[in-house]
């Protein structure tokens, strides 16, 4: 879900954000509401082809490839691994619309679980020094040219170098629609993840998405800080430069890197039953190593060479 396509049909333009240095010492909001959905990342054309054709991948996980109609038209086609909860969503260069589908551009979804809670978010994220959140609609087209309300979604900027963060809520009128293949709430006000993703990971290995590593401009993660606190993310500094975002079951980390260096570095996935053996398996730039235990880790080259 390439939430910064569609940036440009925002009404309202967000104003600067303070760097992640400034952030330091301040104490993330009491409550978490925005809880790791997805994480994108853009890779070698090569790495992507071979994910594409992985025979080992859909065994591994709910695997699919898929071309997905958002808001004003635009469309991109992703290879994604869907977990219980999480997912990841893959490309190759030139899957997406420029300047998105560039080596090393990437992307994190956070969603809430309740109702309402975005509107909180909004708030938090002006007492972040977000003086401005962009919000905008998502829609999805099912391919009958009808665009359905898919998420509300809130920004903390519109240009970045190579990587966006963005605040997600699913609407109601995606979860009554027949073709979403949804599932029923669990409570009044329930617009969490697991309603949206099948149960078909329970007939593979890929139970979730547990951590993600990735290289981000000193920029971008200036801008994607004040979102990790206000979501209730627990968030600390680590050598480099880069921080550690805690909170809901996944960790996220963000190492500085110059743009040419910027992207996806390393995912761990949890499994749905242990292993006694490691399998390593290479695919194309990157090697995913499975078990052994309850853990699989998947390693990428910033560059997309070996």
């Amino acid at each position: 879900m390439i939430v910064v396509l569609v940036v440009a049909l925002a009404t309202a333009i967000g104003g600067a954000v303070g760097t992640a240095q400034a952030q330091e010492g301040r104490v993330s909001s009491e409550r978490q509401l925005l809880f790791y959905n997805h994480s994108y990342g853009v890779l070698d054309r090569e790495t992507a082809d071979a994910i594409e054709h992985s025979d080992y991948l859909r065994d591994f996980a709910n695997f699919q490839v898929r071309t997905t109609t958002g808001a004003g038209g635009q469309t991109w086609t992703g290879r994604y691994l869907l977990g219980r909860e999480t997912y990841l969503e893959l490309f190759g260069v030139g899957d997406i619309a420029s300047p998105d589908g560039t080596l090393g551009s990437a992307g994190l979804g956070l969603s809430t679980e309740r109702d309402g809670d975005l509107a909180t978010v909004t708030e938090r994220l002006r007492s972040e020094g977000v003086a401005d959140p962009i919000e905008f609609l998502q829609t999805r087209d099912f391919g009958d040219g009808v665009p359905v309300p898919w998420f509300d979604a809130i920004l903390t900027a519109t240009e970045y170098d190579a990587f966006g963060a963005w605040a997600m809520e699913y609407r109601p009128e995606y979860f009554a629609d027949p073709r979403s293949n949804t599932e029923p709430e669990s409570f009044p006000g329930d617009v969490g993840r697991e309603r949206v993703l099948s149960d078909d990971y329970r007939t593979h290995l890929m139970r979730d998405v547990t951590s993600v590593r990735i290289a981000v401009t000193e920029g971008d993660l200036a801008d994607t800080v004040p979102l990790l606190r206000a979501g209730g993310f627990a968030v600390r500094s680590v050598t480099g430069g880069g921080v550690v975002a805690e909170g809901g079951g996944t960790v996220i980390r963000f190492d500085v890197a110059p743009r040419e260096r910027a992207g996806f570095q390393r995912v761990e996935m949890s499994l749905n039953r242990p292993l006694k053996e490691r399998h390593v398996e290479r695919i194309g730039h990157s090697t995913l190593t499975v078990g052994p235990g309850s853990r699989a880790v998947w390693t990428f080259a910033t560059d997309g060479t070996p």
